[in-house]
This record gives C-alpha cells, sequence and structure tokens, in this order.
C-alpha cells in the first residue's frame, strides 16, 4: 500500500493526469464542435453546385454538352461566369427554343431565381468568368447621367438607338428594346456580351461607367421624363423623323407649290 501511495504521488503524476484531461477534453471539442462558418460556406456552396448540375443536366446538357464544353447545338459554357447565366436564363433566352432563329429572343423563363443562382453556381465551377453584379454596382446611387448618355451615344446608339428603342441588323438579327429591362440584366449583357453584342468588361468600360449608362437609360426611358421638343416620334430617331419629313413635309410642299400654280393659272384666264 505504501509503494502504491509513493507512485500515485509520484512528482509527474500531476503532469500525466493534466495531459489526459487535455487530451480527453479537445476530443470531446473535436466531436461535438460546430463547424466554422468557412466550412459551413464551401459545404453551402458545393450543394448548390451540386443542385445546379442536376438542372443543367436536365436542361441544358442536350446542347451544350455533359460538361458545358459545347456541341454542334451550342456554345461551350466553360468560362462564360456566373452573370452569362442569370442573363440567359432569368430573361427567358435559355433553354432556346428547338427551332431557332437568326437570334434567340427574350421570353418568359422557367426557373426560380434560386434554380437560376444554382445553375450559375455550377457553369461558374466550370472556369472563371464575371459573377452576378450586386446592386451597389448597378443602382442609381452617386451615377452620373448625362456622362451615361455620352457614353451610350459612342458606344451602344449604333445599335441600340440613341435612347435604346432598339433596332435592326443584317440577316434578321436585331438589338433589343431595352426599356423596362433590369438594370442587373443590362450590367451583365455589358459584361458579357450575349449574341450579336460585343463585351464591355471593366478594362473597355469601368464599373462606374456602366452604372451611368444604366443611369442614363432609366432616365430617358422613365415614364415620368419628357420630351424637351415636343412630339418625339417614339424616339426611334432618323428613320421615322426622315420619313415623317418625307411624307408630310415635302407633301405640303408639293400641295402648296400645286395650289399656287393652280391660283396662278386661274388668275391668267381671269
Amino acid at each position: 500500500m505504501k509503494k502504491l501511495s509513493a507512485r500515485r504521488r509520484h512528482p509527474l503524476a500531476a503532469v500525466v493526469v493534466l495531459l489526459l484531461a487535455l487530451l480527453f477534453s479537445g476530443g470531446l471539442y473535436a466531436v461535438f464542435a460546430p463547424t466554422s462558418k468557412a466550412e459551413a460556406d464551401e459545404t453551402a456552396q458545393s450543394l448548390t453546385i451540386e443542385e445546379g448540375k442536376k438542372l443543367y443536366s436536365v436542361g441544358c446538357a442536350s446542347c451544350h454538352g455533359t460538361g458545358g464544353q459545347g456541341t454542334s447545338d451550342g456554345p461551350s459554357l466553360v468560362g462564360v461566369g456566373a452573370a452569362a447565366v442569370d442573363f440567359q436564363v432569368a430573361t427567358g433566352r435559355m433553354p432556346a427554343a428547338t427551332s431557332q432563329g437568326p437570334q434567340v429572343p427574350k421570353k418568359k423563363n422557367i426557373y426560380s431565381q434560386a434554380e437560376i443562382d444554382q445553375l450559375a453556381a455550377y457553369i461558374a465551377s466550370l472556369g472563371a468568368g464575371p459573377a452576378i453584379p450586386n446592386e451597389e454596382q448597378y443602382g442609381p446611387q452617386g451615377a452620373d447621367i448625362a456622362k451615361g448618355g455620352e457614353l451610350f451615344r459612342t458606344n451602344c446608339a449604333q445599335c441600340h438607338n440613341f435612347t435604346g428603342k432598339g433596332g435592326a441588323l443584317t440577316h434578321g438579327k436585331y438589338a433589343p428594346d431595352l426599356e423596362g429591362v433590369s438594370p442587373k440584366h443590362i450590367y451583365e449583357a455589358m459584361e458579357t456580351g450575349p449574341q450579336n453584342m460585343p463585351s464591355f468588361p471593366d478594362t473597355t468600360l469601368s464599373e462606374k461607367n456602366k452604372k451611368d449608362i444604366i443611369a442614363y437609360l432609366d432616365a430617358v426611358n422613365s415614364s415620368k421624363s419628357e420630351s424637351p421638343g415636343g412630339l418625339e416620334l417614339g424616339g426611334l430617331g432618323p428613320v421615322s423623323e426622315g420619313l415623317f419629313g418625307w411624307i408630310f413635309g415635302l407633301g405640303g410642299l408639293i400641295a402648296v407649290a400645286v395650289w399656287v400654280a393652280a391660283r396662278t393659272a386661274k388668275a391668267k384666264k381671269s
């Protein structure tokens, strides 16, 4: 008994007990402690990508390939980014109809925003590309409308008309009307360059430039805005205005000339 008691009071006994207690408490913490926020976020993102992959397999893989590599019926989606998916799917352009014309039109979308986010997350996982913008990037706060008008007329009016009413292009293609289009989708279109439109990354048009353009379009297409020149002929530009000039302007001048000639001839006969 004395020997056993002496062993228990060995100087290292307290250290051994402390180490055992630390190991036991550490093991309990590892088992029962909640996962870190980073791990939780990573798990949630993985689940989002997995759900997006399922949606992709059902609605997109037949044209774009099982891994987004593209086929003869659809381009590769590797590197297009989440912004391209959000724009194309949220505007109903994708999935496209079976028989495609010169250009895929906008139509009612068939996915919820949560499903679109899942698809976007999956496509983004295939390769780096433009991300979905936040409201701070495309919102009107701090935007310069006058600068936006200057940038729009320089870079966009050739196709979309100077007020964004749209216009015809070659071979049955067209630039769509921008009135009523979501600011987020306008930003994404500039960022990704859908269909016939060139892309305008930040190296070409900065984030501030895009914000200014969106603010300009909102101003000119607002229902509260009025044309300072009066009747604007739909804001369709030189075609409608030129047609009006030829039909009514030139037509009126011809009518006046005929009237003057008739009056002159009548006066001479008198």
